[in-house]
Parts: C-alpha cells; structure tokens; sequence
C-alpha cells in the first residue's frame, strides 16, 4: 500500500502556490471571456500570501492547507475566496492529527471538500463551474482505488477526469454566477473556476505522487 508523510509534506501547498502564480494572467483572460477577468489576479493574490506565510517554514500538509484556506477565505473578494477556502479548510480538517495518508484518507479529503464547497453554493455537474472539474475527479480516484489501482495510479484518474471535466465546460451554457447572465453566450468557452480547479488537483496530485512510499 502506498502513503506519504503528513508532516512532511506542506510543501506541496507551496509549490501549488507558485503554479497558480504562474498561471495567472491565463487564468484572468479565461475569466475576462465570460467574467470580470480577475480570477487570476484574485488567485495569486491568495496562494502569493499563503506561500509568504510558509516560505522556509516545515509544516504538515495538514497545517499548509489551512493556511491557505483561511487566507483565501479572508483576504480574498468574489466567489472563489469562499469556495476555495473552505475546501482548503475541508481538506485541513480531515488531515489534522493523521501521521500518514493512505487513499482512503485522500479520499476522504477530497470528499469533505467537495461536501463543504456544495454547502455554500448551489451548483451541479452540468452548471459550468468547477463542480465540472471536481465532482468527476473525486469519482474517478474512488473508482481507481474501488478497482484495486495504487495510489498514484488513482491520482493520475483523478487528475484526467478533471482536466476532461474542465474540458467539458466548453460546451456547457453557464447557469450559476456572472457568466450565467450571458446565456447562449457562455457557449464556446472554458470556465475559468473549473479550470483552476483542475489546476490545483493536477498539482496537489504530482505533489503526492512524489512523496508516495510502500507502507
């Protein structure tokens, strides 16, 4: 069975950071199409603080995640402050006080998230949002790990179903948020949140994958 390290991986929180920095104006110019364009500068604003707050320091991944999720949950304006901060927060939760992380917990992780990002908001698989990214990465690393796959091959599921799921919202009108007063009109373009999404769960997942050991 493959695990990693609770308190030795917050640095993986740091190097999702960075990526979302990286990502930024692409990000924003996916928001601009159908949004106010800001998702991008708001993000890195987000993940920038949090990587400050943990440059240099050794943290669990436990505690990493919820310091991203409370700066994101507190400093960050729109919709995607809330609903990122909490399934950070979600995520944080589930991992404090665990020394190792097998599938089962990262699963478990990955539902609290979820179950805490539909708490706060409405939307369904089929609305364009990052619902589309998350819902079926989450099904598809249970369906690897229900199927007998290790670990990192659950990640890597997860990691396509959502990037397929972001793919998806191309051809999906927007029903919920700013986007969703355009109509027809959303047609034809990727949903900014979905997107980020799948960013983050492609990078949590390399991350991981690089701190997986045989229990």
């Amino acid at each position: 069975m493959q695990t990693f390290n609770n308190a030795s991986a917050g640095d993986i929180v740091f190097s999702l950071a960075e990526r979302i920095i990286e990502n930024r104006a692409y990000l924003s110019e996916i928001d601009g199409k159908i949004g106010d364009g800001d998702h991008g500068v708001n993000m890195a604003k987000g993940f920038g603080m949090a990587a400050e707050r943990l440059k240099g320091k050794d943290v669990s991944l436990a505690k990493a995640f919820d310091t991203l999720g409370t700066l994101l949950m507190t400093e960050i304006g729109g919709s995607m402050g809330p609903l990122y901060g909490v399934m950070f927060t979600e995520f944080a939760e589930t991992l404090e006080g665990k020394d190792v992380i097998d599938a089962a917990l990262f699963s478990k992780m990955l539902r609290a998230g979820l179950s805490g990002i539909q708490s706060i908001g409405s939307a369904k698989v089929g609305d364009k949002t990052l619902i589309d990214a998350f819902v079926p990465a989450t099904e598809a690393f249970d369906e690897a790990t229900a199927g007998g796959k290790p670990f990192a091959e659950a990640l890597a599921a997860m990691t396509d179903a959502a990037e397929k799921g972001r793919d998806s919202t191309i051809d999906l009108v927007a029903r919920i948020g700013r986007a969703s007063r355009l109509g027809e009109r959303s047609l034809g373009v990727l949903d900014a949140g979905a997107t980020s999404c799948a960013l983050i769960l492609k990078q949590i997942a390399t991350g991981v994958s690089g701190k997986l050991q045989a229990a």
